[in-house]
């Protein structure tokens, strides 16, 4: 197959297509058919904001969500809502909160619960729920960080092994019996070249 480019000077060349993008086109129907499944839990995009991943937990937890951004993520057939936090442990430990943390943001919390859901990658692992109490060390230890500065907290986090430790565990996947937080990758350790023994070399030249 072929593709038509257009050119930096607006004129078009014939480039042979990446073969990986034959494999996208023939994916591409049915990624257009989990948007549409999207949508119906008025998730607009499934690339942005984790929105493949927070259409998977609304249909777990039977969950509903306005697509809006103010109030709080998703609310059940009784009308409790609660607040949806999503993490990928190949990246990092700690799930991400709010961008602009203050007593407003703070008491809308206190009066919700919370799923954690940990995933590896695009695959979930986990969730767990915390109750308004179980949330408290941290509602306070942002509320009076706050207060001492009278400056909003960028983005505070929530590690993944107090979610562990004081969270209920709701779900697993079929055949898994527990949740284990695998050890950190360590990342491969790059050589530096020695300067010193460069220039030692030369002069000896």
């Amino acid at each position: 197959m072929q593709v038509l480019l257009r050119s930096t000077y607006g004129s078009y060349s014939s480039l042979m297509n990446n073969p990986d993008y034959e494999t996208y086109l023939n994916l591409f129907p049915h990624i257009q058919k989990y948007q549409e499944l999207a949508s119906k839990y008025n998730i607009s995009d499934i690339f942005q904001d984790n929105g493949g991943k927070y259409l998977q937990l609304l249909m777990l937890l039977n969950l509903t969500s306005d697509g809006s951004r103010e109030g709080n993520d998703a609310k059940d057939d009784q009308g409790n809502e609660y607040e949806i936090k999503t993490v990928n442990i190949e990246l990092t430990r700690s799930f991400s909160t709010h961008h602009h943390m203050n007593p407003t943001i703070i008491r809308k919390y206190r009066k919700v619960s919370w799923y954690f859901a940990a995933y590896s990658g695009i695959n979930l692992l986990a969730i767990y729920k915390l109750s308004p109490q179980a949330m408290e060390f941290y509602y306070s230890k942002w509320e009076e960080k706050w207060y001492s500065n009278q400056k909003d907290i960028n983005n505070p986090k929530v590690p993944v092994k107090f979610v562990m430790t004081h969270g209920e565990l709701i779900w697993l996947p079929d055949g898994v019996t527990a949740f284990e937080l695998p050890k950190k990758k360590s990342k491969p350790k790059t050589k530096t070249k020695n300067a010193n023994s460069e220039i030692n070399v030369i002069e000896s030249l």
